[in-house]
C-alpha cells in the first residue's frame, strides 16, 4: 500500500534522512522508532507531502505521490496526525473532527453527523458538544486521532499519539488504534513508548542519524545490536552480551 524507496531530505548541510526505504502493507500496524533526532518525523513529512524528498520516491496505492501537496495526498487516502497537537480552541469537539469529515462531505449537517460517528470509534461520544480549549492531553490526542479519521483514510500515519500520557491513558489509545486497524485502516506510527510499539506493531523500522539501521518484527528488532548501540551508546550490545550493562 504505502512503498518509500530512497528518501532522502537535506537542509543545508544536514542530511536528516539519508536512502530511507519503508513499506506498509494492507492492514499492518508498522512502527518508525529511533532516538530522539534521529529523523522520524522528517520523514513523516515527507511521506505526507509537508515535504519534498530531496532524492527517492514515494508511492500510494500503486500510485506515483512524490512530491503531492498534503491535501491531494489525503484525499487519495493517507493522512498524518502531528506530535504538537493544536485543535480549533475555539470549536467543540463536534466541529473539530467536522473539519476533517468536510475533506469528503460538502454538507454541514452530513459532516457533523459523521464527526458523531467518529468520536465514537475514540470514545469521545460524551464530549461532543465540549469545547477543544478545555480538553485534556489525552483527549486532545484523542481529537486529533478522531479529526484524522474523519477524513475516511486508507493510511493513518500517527506521530507520537501516545506522547505525555500516563499508562491507563496509553492503553485506551491502544485499544483504539488496534480496532482502527480491524476496521481495515493500515497504520504506520512514530512512537518512544516501548511497550505499545511492542504489543501493537507487525513490524518496525528503527532510524539512526537518518538513516534506516534495522528492520523486522518488534522481537527481531529488539535484539539487534545496532539497535542496542544506538539507544545506549558505542559498546553497549557488547556489555550487554557479557551481563556489563545493568539498569
Amino acid at each position: 500500500m504505502l512503498e518509500a524507496r530512497g528518501i532522502t531530505k537535506r537542509f543545508g548541510g544536514l542530511v536528516a534522512v539519508r536512502q530511507a526505504d519503508l513499506t506498509a502493507n494492507p492492514g499492518e500496524i508498522v512502527a518508525l522508532i529511533g532516538p530522539n533526532g534521529a529523523g522520524k518525523t522528517t520523514c513523516f513529512a515527507m511521506l505526507s507531502g509537508f515535504l519534498k524528498p530531496d532524492e527517492g520516491s514515494v508511492h500510494f496505492a500503486g500510485a506515483d505521490i512524490t512530491g503531492l501537496k498534503p491535501h491531494a495526498i489525503c484525499a487519495r487516502g493517507m493522512v498524518r496526525t502531528f506530535q504538537i497537537v493544536k485543535p480549533f480552541a475555539h470549536l467543540s469537539v463536534r466541529e473539530n473532527i467536522a473539519v476533517g469529515a468536510h475533506a469528503r462531505i460538502a454538507d454541514r449537517a452530513a459532516a457533523l453527523d459523521q464527526a458523531a460517528s467518529i468520536a465514537g470509534r475514540v470514545g469521545m461520544s460524551h464530549m461532543l458538544d465540549q469545547q477543544a480549549s478545555a480538553l485534556t492531553v489525552a483527549g486532545r490526542k484523542r481529537l486529533e486521532l478522531a479529526r484524522a479519521l474523519a477524513t475516511e483514510p486508507k493510511l493513518l500515519l500517527l506521530d507520537e499519539v501516545m506522547a505525555g500520557l500516563n499508562a491507563s491513558e496509553i492503553s485506551g489509545i491502544v485499544e483504539h488504534i488496534k480496532a482502527i486497524r480491524d476496521g481495515g485502516v493500515t497504520i504506520v506510527l512514530i512512537e518512544h513508548v516501548m511497550q505499545a510499539v511492542m504489543s501493537l506493531s507487525d513490524r518496525a523500522y528503527v532510524l539512526n542519524n537518518g538513516a534506516v539501521i534495522a528492520t523486522g518484527t518488534p522481537n527481531e528488532i529488539a535484539t539487534d545490536p545496532a539497535v542496542i548501540e544506538a539507544y545506549l551508546g558505542h559498546g553497549a550490545a557488547a556489555r550487554l552480551a557479557t551481563g556489563g550493562v545493568h539498569a
